[in-house]
């Protein structure tokens, strides 16, 4: 099939790159000159694991290319995929201008034979019905341009062109760190149309992945597709983010009450994940979430909540819990070090979550904020942001290059981010560098027996 990807973020490029590998013919469109020439050099503007390998495989078998031309995107695609970003606003609402302008554009642009626009951005509840009024607009604008000032536009014009597309959400439930490996294995693809048209070819599209042929167990089920209006498709994605987010923020709580009666949070969130209402994942106490989604489309739920006349209480405590504990790690260092004033920390990791060079709303940035504050002197190593000289318009932090200057008079360390790499580090060399060998882990990710035997004093997070 014939797609068109407008934005390349994380979700855009992914999804491009990924339909393009498993044989669809893809041209991905943006609108920065430069991202679009590194792009067509092979070179990814993120970094995700596999994700470059793919994008010149499938580049190189005339599967995928790049433009900043969207007219020559809506003239290529039978499913023009909207997947720019939504970021929140002050209020937090989503910032949805981008999507605007990618609908107008997309309006202005279309031509003969049937497309489906497909919402891939994660867009307020009752944004279908929104994109396809800006689509009309956009139509509306067109044809006065092709009809010449004074002329007259036919409604029968404008429904004609109208009723050659029709809108579907296709909500993204992508990892970053695991974007690619997330796409060929999801645990559900979910569509929202009313068009069975559009919902036949959606699932023609995708139906190499639901028919597990690029799975990494091909003999698993196929992937079920959930069929349903626009609105709640475009609230299962809101939901399932919400839930997570407060799952998160429910352990998170747990943990400060272990910290207080002597219970370890580990061993707490062993015995009830097992239990199959419940299930394991996302009950990893630690520092709290961040990164582009959670915060973001919670905050996104609340506010429609609020629009409607109702309270979220349970996400906004959520948000509320998660706020607080990102300071859960400072509050630890006043412990063992009583004054921060004049001390030196080390942060293990800044991005948000491993695997990925993504700074938004990590907590990193609230701690170096945080100690900045007290008058602590704040160095900090990750794999990415200090190997590929990225600095994301950090503040108030030395960004060392590797672990062991990070160590080096430092009077406590704090593990921000569970990269694997951090595992295998020379602790016991670093333990000699440091004024006083003491870490905070963040994430209870560290091996409590392993950091204790190099010379550290351990600290987790509700243990």
């Amino acid at each position: 099939m014939r797609v068109c990807v407008i934005g390349t973020g994380y979700v855009g490029l992914v999804t491009g790159v990924c339909l393009a590998h498993i044989g669809h013919d893809v041209i991905c469109i943006d609108n920065n000159e430069e991202k679009v020439k590194l792009m067509k050099s092979g070179q990814s503007p993120i970094f995700e694991p596999g994700l470059s390998e793919l994008m010149q495989s499938a580049a190189k078998e005339g599967k995928l290319e790049f433009s900043s031309d969207l007219a020559a995107g809506v003239n290529h695609g039978e499913i023009l995929f909207i997947a720019v970003g939504t970021p929140p606003l002050p209020t937090g609402e989503s910032d949805t201008r981008y999507v605007e302008a990618v609908a107008r554009g997309i309006g202005a642009n279309l031509n003969d034979g049937y497309k489906v626009i497909v919402n891939k951005s994660t867009v307020p509840i009752g944004s279908g019905d929104w994109v396809r009024m800006i689509v009309m607009d956009g139509i509306k604008e067109r044809q006065k341009v092709l009809v010449g000032a004074g002329g007259v536009v036919s409604d029968e014009e404008v429904e004609k062109i109208a009723a050659e597309f029709d809108v579907v959400s296709n909500p993204e439930f992508l990892r970053e760190g695991s974007a690619v490996y997330d796409t060929f294995n999801p645990d559900r693809i979910v569509l929202g149309s009313n068009s069975e048209k559009a919902m036949s070819m959606m699932e023609a599209l995708y139906s190499p992945i639901t028919a597990r042929k690029y799975a990494e167990d091909p003999s698993l089920p196929p992937v079920p597709v959930v069929k349903t209006d626009i609105n709640s498709a475009e609230m299962i994605k809101y939901a399932a983010n919400a839930f997570l987010a407060t799952k998160i923020s429910f352990i998170n709580e747990v943990a400060n009450i272990c910290d207080r009666v002597g219970a370890d949070v580990t061993q707490v969130a062993r015995g009830i994940g097992l239990d199959s209402r419940i299930g394991g994942k996302f009950l990893q106490a630690g520092i709290g979430w961040g990164g582009s989604c959670f915060p973001k489309d919670v905050s996104a739920l609340v506010h429609t909540a609020d629009d409607y006349g109702y309270e979220a209480h349970l996400l906004k405590a959520a948000v509320s819990v998660n706020q607080r504990q990102r300071l859960i790690a400072v509050e630890k260092l006043q412990q063992e070090l009583k004054i921060l004033k004049g001390k030196t920390v080390g942060l293990l990791g800044l991005t948000f979550k491993p695997d990925t060079d993504d700074m938004r709303d990590a907590p990193a940035l609230n701690i170096i904020e945080q100690l900045n504050r007290l008058g602590t002197k704040v160095k900090a190593y990750d794999p990415l942001v200090s190997q590929t000289g990225l600095r994301h318009g950090l503040t108030g932090v030395i960004v060392e290059t590797d672990p062991e200057r990070l160590a080096d008079g430092c009077d406590a360390l704090v593990l921000i981010t569970d990269w694997a790499q951090f595992l295998s580090l020379d602790y016991a060399k670093m333990a000699k560098q440091m004024h006083s060998p003491i870490i905070i882990d963040g994430r209870n990710f560290l091996n409590r027996k392993t950091i204790e035997a190099a010379g550290f004093r351990y600290v987790g997070i509700g243990r």
